[in-house]
């Protein structure tokens, strides 16, 4: 990028930054709005900024914001309260995941003439994470039903790291890392899975305690309560890698240690999330606009566009529906949950991880799928999700008190809560 690109870019934020407010009370989404910037700096438009996707600097932002990420949202979940309270989230991970990409993989083969298994399931593994931030007024709006609003939270903040291991397993056995694929395989399940699990609760346990234990002696300030996130999320990153185990589950595990075990310090990291690490979030998806939307203008294959479609529609309802059977949620409910599992920052960063390793076999044809679905997904769910949930409020409101849908339960904090959305 020139000085000319930065300064825009720059500018462009501050512009954001300005209207934010008003912003967040429209159909128009952070997302929406920096994909389109990104779109308008490539090379359609003013041709400023020349991102490729092997390019050091994008390889190095797409790896920080997955290992933020991946630590911010795994330590807003508490394992003991979703256990007890939050049976739709574990139905939809542990029933709903595995038929999505199941699903998702069947449909990409018969679509695809010439893709073999291991590259259709890792489509489907890289396609299936949702990314609740773009559909944030279903997850901030008070008058939805907390039930259902936690229900779409939870899910968004666990299924990344979950798909990350299948992920990779995947990427091994198609021969994105070059060499033997069974080999990967078993070194993988071996090695990287389990020693990465337990580096990365070491670092979070470990860490988060020590964090605590300073913040509580008042030897810590604020500040440095906050950017002791990006320590600990970089360190677990780090020391598996060092060790040779996978730096991102370790990140993932790590933030789930210290969510769950240094309870005190998790309101500082999502202060964090919500202002630097924002910051690297919009970044991606700037960079996304402008160097990977573009090629969705060159594509000339109707079953790409088709697939994007049935990703967000049937991939995804089909196993939700399935999963959700025996709560004695109405059909209005199982059709939201449905719908609002936007494919976003996750399958974004995913692809960009896997795709610059040169000797994956078709992966220009899974570039261009996931880059159709993803930019689908950023518009219809960003414009969808305010009246959407406006009207399912509206009718929630008219149901009894004693249906599953208003059965109350503790909620946990979202990445991002829009505090003036609902103010009138």
């Amino acid at each position: 990028m020139t000085s000319l690109a930065f300064a825009v870019v720059a500018l462009g934020i501050l512009a954001f930054g300005l209207v934010s407010g008003r912003l967040e009370r429209s159909v128009l989404t952070p997302p929406m709005v920096f994909v389109l910037f990104g779109l308008v700096l490539g090379p359609q438009v003013l041709d400023l900024a020349e991102f490729d996707v092997e390019f050091g600097f994008v390889h190095t932002l797409a790896e920080l914001a997955l290992v933020l990420v991946l630590f911010g949202d795994a330590s807003r979940i508490d394992l003991k309260l979703l256990v007890r309270e939050h049976n739709i989230p574990i139905r939809l991970l542990l029933i709903g995941l595995p038929l999505t990409i199941v699903l998702g993989g069947g449909i990409a083969m018969g679509l695809f003439e010439g893709m073999g298994i291991w590259q259709a399931a890792l489509l489907a593994a890289i396609l299936a994470p949702t990314d609740a931030a773009l559909g944030q007024a279903v997850v901030s709006n008070p008058t939805v039903p907390v039930r259902i609003r936690q229900s779409l939270n939870v899910e968004s903040g666990l299924n990344d790291g979950m798909v990350l291991p299948l992920v990779l397993v995947f990427a091994a056995l198609v021969g994105a890392f070059g060499g033997d694929g069974e080999r990967n395989w078993y070194a993988f399940i071996a090695l990287q899975l389990g020693l990465s699990a337990f580096i990365g609760f070491g670092v979070g346990f470990v860490g988060g305690k020590l964090v605590q234990a300073a913040s509580k002696a008042a030897w810590m300030s604020l500040t440095y309560q906050r950017l002791s996130t990006v320590a600990l999320a970089v360190s677990a990153f780090a020391v598996a890698e060092i060790l040779g185990a996978n730096g991102f589950i370790s990140a993932f595990v790590g933030g789930l240690a210290v969510g769950n075990f240094a309870k005190d310090i998790c309101p500082r990291i999502h202060e964090f999330a919500e202002a630097e690490g924002e910051l690297l979030v919009l970044l991606t998806f700037l960079f996304f606009g402008a160097s990977m939307v573009p090629l969705i203008f060159s594509i000339s294959d109707p079953m790409i566009w088709l697939y994007a479609v049935l990703s967000l529609t049937v991939i995804r309802g089909l196993p939700v529906a399935l999963s959700l059977m025996g709560t004695g949620l109405r059909p209005g409910s199982v059709l939201f949950l449905s719908w609002f599992g936007p494919r976003g920052l996750a399958s974004i960063l995913f692809v960009v991880l896997i795709v610059e390793h040169a000797d994956l076999p078709g992966g220009d044809a899974l570039l261009s799928i996931v880059v159709a679905t993803v930019t689908l997904s950023i518009f219809v769910h960003g414009l969808t999700a305010f009246p959407a949930s406006k009207a399912y409020a509206r009718v929630c409101a008219l149901f009894p008190e004693d249906i599953e849908e208003h059965k109350a339960i503790t909620e946990m904090p979202v990445r991002k809560r829009l505090h003036h959305m609902y103010e009138d």
